[in-house]
């Protein structure tokens, strides 16, 4: 079978008037995370990343030569989108800049969003489901034999819960969990693909690297 990595981008800018953008512990994890794959003796024959700024800097970071592709699914959900319209846009500071209740906030809001919807979202929890699938496709009918995605957590978590068959909200559950730069292996042939191996940092372990290891 053939195998599909699909790798967190690098920790990016929390609170920042620019989230897009990795900083610059993103950027080493992303060095190491190239390093890593090639120590294994693991090249992609094919690079795919969504649209996003930070997943296209970590792709670059990491170091491979094969020309990047580009797949709009594999973008995360706009948080941003997701809490302003759930708070009618007032969004309480705390909210904004405290990290425990930035994303216990969000795993509420995601909820939310999957069950009743939230009323003027940009992207309803179907149409992210249909374009993860699209992407996930895109990605996997080919003949390449290694695939190599930078995605976002939202969506790696969506892949994983749909490779378990695992209900809606254990995509979330599974987002929280997904570390910067973290490598989740997929084998697939034709449509059937199933998970690997999940949330793996073997280039940030050690204690000499503990202060690497991030969430967000």
């Amino acid at each position: 079978m053939a195998e599909l990595f699909v790798v967190r981008h690098g920790q990016a800018s929390f609170g920042a008037d620019d989230y897009d953008i990795l900083s610059e512990v993103g950027h080493e994890q992303s060095r190491l995370a190239g390093e890593a794959l090639r120590d294994m003796g693991w090249t992609p024959d094919r690079c795919i990343t969504g649209t996003l700024r930070r997943q296209k800097e970590t792709l670059h970071a990491m170091g491979f030569d094969q020309p990047r592709e580009e797949h709009p699914g594999f973008n995360e959900y706009d948080f941003h989108n997701l809490l302003y319209h759930r708070f009618d846009g007032a969004v309480p500071d705390a909210v904004r800049g405290e990290r425990k209740t930035h994303f216990r906030t969000l795993k509420d809001t995601i909820l939310q969003w999957q069950t009743d919807g939230i009323h003027g979202a940009a992207e309803s929890w179907q149409d992210f489901e249909s374009r993860t699938s699209d992407a996930l496709r895109f990605a996997t009918d080919t003949t390449a034999r290694r695939v190599l995605v930078v995605s976002s957590g939202g969506v790696i978590g969506q892949l994983v819960a749909r490779a378990l068959q695992a209900p809606n909200a254990m995509m979330m559950e599974v987002n929280l969990q997904v570390k910067n730069t973290a490598i989740n292996k997929f084998v697939f042939s034709g449509p059937r693909y199933f998970l690997h191996e999940f949330n793996s940092t073997p280039h940030l372990s050690g204690p000499h690297r503990k202060d690497l290891l991030t969430y967000s």
